[in-house]
């Protein structure tokens, strides 16, 4: 299990009460195969196809999407790590959370990028994505593909490939990992 895995875990956050299990690791891993039979059957060649994961949560995904796809297709696909933090429209509400860097190597323009991250809630992160999206060029398109959509949209924004759809109260939380799926309670800092 990777460090940044490990971290994301239910059983790594003491403010996560875990109230059951959704997916196991194996679960996970036949969602993401599915997920990426899904992205290759809507793109007609993956020459001009980026995976950009956002930080922190889509970044395991991205990565385990990529060693996927190049499997599957025989085609290595470029992935790219994108921080939203400061494009944010509620970036002076609150203390900004402990970023990563954006690490993007190759050029957006022209291409079809595929955001990748963990859980699709209000679709405020994916608007600021789009935001940022921007500073590195004019994608030809841009799709999206979660682990898990828990609805509650406050945005008009849709993903195009869901490993889950889980519908869930404001009040609980959902944890999407390469080791499983769980939903629970956050508790207050």
């Amino acid at each position: 299990m990777t460090r940044s895995a490990q971290r994301r875990t239910p059983e790594g956050d003491p403010a996560f009460v875990v109230k059951s299990e959704l997916m196991s690791a194996d679960d996970v891993g036949r969602v993401l195969r599915r997920m990426a039979h899904e992205i290759i059957e809507r793109n007609k060649s993956l020459e001009r196809v980026s995976l950009v994961g956002l930080q922190s949560g889509g970044r395991p995904f991205a990565e385990a999407f990529a060693r996927l796809l190049s499997e599957i297709s025989g085609q290595d696909v470029p992935v790219g790590m994108l921080d939203v933090s400061f494009y944010r429209d509620d970036v002076g509400r609150a203390p900004l959370a402990v970023t990563s860097p954006t690490t993007i190597d190759h050029e957006l323009t022209d291409r079809t990028v595929i955001l990748v991250d963990d859980v699709l809630y209000t679709g405020r992160t994916v608007r600021a994505a789009l935001n940022a999206l921007s500073d590195y060029g004019r994608p030809r398109a841009v799709q999206l593909a979660v682990m898990v959509d828990r609805g509650h949209r406050e945005l008009p924004i849709r993903a195009d490939v869901v490993g889950k759809n889980l519908p869930t109260s404001q009040e609980e939380s959902v944890v999407a990992t390469l080791e499983g799926v769980w939903i629970g309670e956050r508790r207050p800092s």
